[in-house]
């Protein structure tokens, strides 16, 4: 059994990014700046990653800046900005550096709309407009095609965070944004990698000083061997996304009828709308979410109680807070996140486990 439930927190280390990291740790481990051949050799390496990257993303190569992953590309961007329009539902690597943000609602849905994002343009003209590709919380697919046509139009740049969209979607349209976030190890690849893509005449973007690389805007030796990992195991899940898709949608829409048999009051946060098909967000109608994270993971499954990002704080569920929810209620939200390898049979188990934590709860005993 595969009790790992918490996919959308990390992901453990693919097989391809293993293989590909370790080749070139061996082979490739060079500074790709220094001038000798096998340095030339891995920078070589370094430019073919690029533009295997670009081709993923449907993006120019020259567009790719390689960071330490989304965290850090969001804080570089939004830094760049002094107004910038945000939605309620952003990860904290978005809000957080955007303190002073104008703020994009979500619907019943948590979903943000193009309406409420073209009405904000017309009556503040931010300098940038942030909506994350898919809510990293309750997978609700933002529109995220359709608002980057709208900002084009009016000429405001867009950016959208696809930490969670990427290796879990096609990705070969992200291009149609002006920026781009993504992380390796939210899609098998390692910790402290990712990217930021952004517009090929943008001239701002500086954030790292000290060096020649990349382009002169992140200084640092760059990460090759963790970059040829992050690339390979995206080349080598994207021909399966497609039927990955539709098996773990039945899946997790089974588990979520086997809740509902037995959790009277269930609510799963964005059900009507179109989402990741590794996600669900659940308002538990009973007991502290910190109870059911911990009785769960002593039988050997790993859920939590939102984003990894916001774990230990009271409410952190920043989507369930958009959505008005009581404060009786945030204490309650846990989220469950599968992996391409769950298997149905990890699913019903899982929702299995919740009921015996539930009759065990009700009886006011530690669970074992």
């Amino acid at each position: 059994m595969n009790g790992y439930f918490d996919h959308n927190a990390t992901t453990s280390l693919h097989p391809a990014a293993r293989e590909a990291w370790l080749m070139a740790s061996e082979k490739h481990w060079h500074n790709p700046s220094s001038l000798y051949r096998d340095a030339g050799i891995a920078s070589q390496r370094l430019e073919s990653a690029r533009e295997r990257l670009g081709t993923l993303l449907g993006v120019e190569a020259e567009r790719i800046v390689f960071t330490s992953g989304a965290t850090e590309s969001n804080n570089a961007l939004l830094a760049a900005y002094e107004t910038v329009a945000i939605s309620a539902i952003e990860h904290p690597s978005v809000r957080m550096p955007s303190s002073n943000a104008l703020e994009l609602p979500v619907n019943a849905d948590g979903v943000v709309e193009s309406d409420a994002v073209k009405a904000l343009i017309a009556a503040q003209r931010p300098a940038l407009v942030s909506v994350m590709a898919a809510n990293n919380e309750s997978g609700a697919l933002q529109p995220w095609r359709e608002i980057a046509a709208l900002c084009r139009e009016h000429g405001v740049p867009f950016h959208t965070d696809a930490a969670q969209w990427i290796g879990k979607r096609d990705a070969t349209n992200l291009g149609e944004c002006d920026f781009i976030t993504g992380s390796a190890h939210k899609f098998g690849g390692p910790k402290g990698c990712g990217f930021l893509v952004l517009p090929a005449e943008d001239s701002r973007l500086h954030f790292m000083r000290g060096g020649p690389q990349e382009s002169g805007r992140r200084a640092g030796t760059e990460n090759y061997p963790a970059i040829e990992a992050m690339v390979t195991t995206l080349e080598s899940i994207t021909p399966h996304l497609g039927k990955i898709a539709i098996d773990q949608s039945q899946r997790r829409d089974d588990f979520i009828a086997a809740m509902r048999t037995r959790f009277d009051g269930l609510r799963v946060i964005s059900e009507a709308a179109p989402r990741l098909w590794n996600t669900v967000l659940m308002v538990m109608p009973v007991h502290h979410n910190l109870k059911w994270l911990t009785a769960l993971s002593r039988r050997g499954f790993s859920i939590s109680t939102g984003s990894a990002c916001s774990s230990g704080k009271e409410g952190s569920s920043v989507v369930v807070t958009a959505l008005g929810a009581s404060a009786d209620e945030l204490k309650r939200v846990v989220r469950v996140s599968g992996g391409w390898e769950t298997s149905a049979e990890d699913w019903q188990a899982l929702a299995a486990a919740f009921d015996e934590v539930f009759e065990e709860l009700n009886r006011g005993g530690r669970p074992q």
